[in-house]
Formats: C-alpha cells, structure tokens, sequence
C-alpha cells in the first residue's frame, strides 16, 4: 500500500480495529499476543485427535488457537472470509509455521494441502482462505503446497448453522483427487480454517485414501471449545 493510499485507507488491526504502526502487519502486537495458542501440536490424543479418530486415518491433528465466542480468533477468521483481508491468512499461516518448525508433528510431512472451494464460491469471494493459510504455513516450513489436486466437485450450501449430521450430508462425497498417483506414498498436511465438527476434513480425508501409501495429518487455524 503507497503512503498516499494510507492516508484514505488506513492499514488497521484485524480484530480490535486500531491502526496498525509501522511493521505490524494484519494484527497489533497487543492482540497477536492475545492469540490463544493451543500449542496441541506436541500433545498426541488431543481434542482434536478424539474428534477425529476412527472417522478417517490419519497420524496427527493440531490446531493453532482456540475458537471461542468473544474470543480473538472469530473476528480474524470473519474478516479474512468475508472482508477480503487475505493478509490475515498469510500471516496467520506463517506464525502457526513457525511454532511447527523442528517439532515431531511437522517432521513426516511432506506435502501441504488446503481444503479446496468450489470454484464457484472461490470466484465469488476471490480467493481460497484455507490455500492462504496453507501458503503461509508453506512460506515458514519450505514445504511445498499442492493446490488443485484434490478438488471439490459439489456446490454446497454453507456450513453455518447446520448440525453435524447436516453438516456431513452437505459435504459427503463432494471431494474427489484428480491425479491420485502425485500423492502417492506422501505424507499430507491438510489445511482448513477452522475444525468444528470436522465433518469437511472427513469427507477431504475419505477422498484422499484412494491415493495408494498416502498418510494424513490436519492442521487448521481454530479449534471450537
């Protein structure tokens, strides 16, 4: 952004809405050191891990901070979805890599993977936030990203206010992986903005076991408590 455009459109924070000083970016400093990190990353058998388990294969899941009402976490996420502030993403993204680097859980991984949009709503809102995510995560660990290898065929409605049986008849077979051979004995990171029922992480996982030796693991920004 040009010092001119500043001046009209003033870079502010995310989720408590002050001006951003020089060298913060997306966040103030005060609410970056508000996020509540889980840090579930070095915690097997964790909630997320007993959401999961027995639904789909996988090896590990973390989260990167809680998702609570009030909390600091749903305005990020609300305004990287529906006001176009991609940078919240990317950065997000990049801090949750930087706490995975060296770590046991990161270690296996091979290959990032976002949960992909129907190309429909991604044209609508203009990006994927889960690939911006993922990119950031790509950008501190030097994993590289996959995008447009697993894809999603359906154009369901939103997952908001559904019920968890709602939730997994929205998304049931709407997932499908174009060239199952390129991730072929790879262990995947799965990326998803937020795990709430997990029934979209599910259906995601279910599309990937047609890819012979492939191992899953899940990262997403929040968990809901």
């Amino acid at each position: 952004m040009s010092i001119l455009s500043s001046l009209f459109f003033p870079k502010v924070c995310a989720v408590c809405g002050e001006a951003l000083l020089s060298g913060e970016e997306a966040l103030c400093l005060r609410c970056l050191y508000k996020l509540p990190r889980t840090n579930n990353y070095q915690e097997k058998d964790n909630a997320a891990e007993k959401l999961m388990a027995g639904r789909i294969p996988f090896e590990r899941i973390a989260s990167f901070c809680v998702y609570t009402k009030g909390g600091v976490l749903p305005p990020l996420i609300h305004q990287l979805k529906y006001h176009q502030r991609q940078e919240v993403g990317l950065l997000m993204g990049r801090l949750f890599g930087e706490d995975l680097l060296g770590s046991d859980f990161l270690a296996p991984v091979q290959l990032i993977v976002p949960v992909p949009l129907h190309p429909r709503k991604e044209k609508s809102r203009g990006y994927n936030q889960s690939q911006l995510i993922a990119q950031g995560l790509s950008q501190a660990t030097a994993l590289p990203l996959s995008v447009g290898n697993l894809i999603r065929e359906v154009y369901n409605p939103t997952q908001t206010v559904r019920t968890r049986t709602q939730r997994w008849e929205n998304v049931r077979d709407i997932f499908r992986v174009s060239h199952p051979e390129a991730f072929q004995d790879k262990h995947l990171l799965l990326v998803d903005d937020v795990i709430t029922t997990g029934s979209t992480l599910e259906a995601c996982g279910i599309a990937l076991t047609c890819c012979r030796g492939v191992k899953i693991s899940i990262a997403t920004l929040g968990e809901v408590y």
